[in-house]
């Protein structure tokens, strides 16, 4: 059985959430973006049914890992900084990419909704290079 520490969770959850993230800014969302109108509807419906089995599982690592290094410690400075970086990923997905998400499942392609998600995708993405950062100094 092998037995981590808390700042080794939330390191391999934040280093988990950073590849997922990566994946979705590099390859998911450039491709969703770029199906055409009559089509954007049924692409978004297939994006999140897929995507939700793999978001649900990543997330719920990350906050174990966050959770486990507020309980049991360190409360370094960067592990706290990874912590507070990644809440800022989960705030930014459920605050701005579901309701965008939302918005296009209902309307269909809106610019302003992919404007909206695009932002959010890329505070997401900075958030969790930073979460991995602080989890990685604060393993070191």
């Amino acid at each position: 059985m092998i037995t981590l520490t808390a700042v080794e969770a939330l390191l391999a959850a934040c280093a988990l959430h950073l590849g997922f993230q990566a994946v979705v800014t590099a390859v998911v969302y450039p491709a969703l973006f770029d199906v055409p109108a009559d089509r954007f509807l049924a692409a978004h419906a297939a994006h999140s049914r897929r995507i939700t089995i793999v978001v649900a599982p990543v997330y719920a690592l990350l906050a174990l890992g966050c959770l486990d290094v507020l309980v049991a410690g360190p409360r370094s400075l960067p592990a706290l900084v990874s912590v507070a970086a990644a809440a800022v990923a989960a705030g930014v997905t459920a605050f701005a990419a579901v309701p965008a998400h939302g918005r296009l499942a209902r309307e269909g392609r809106s610019d302003d909704a992919l404007r909206t998600l695009r932002v959010a995708d890329r505070v997401r993405c900075a958030a969790a290079i930073v979460a991995a950062i602080g989890a990685l100094v604060a393993q070191a």
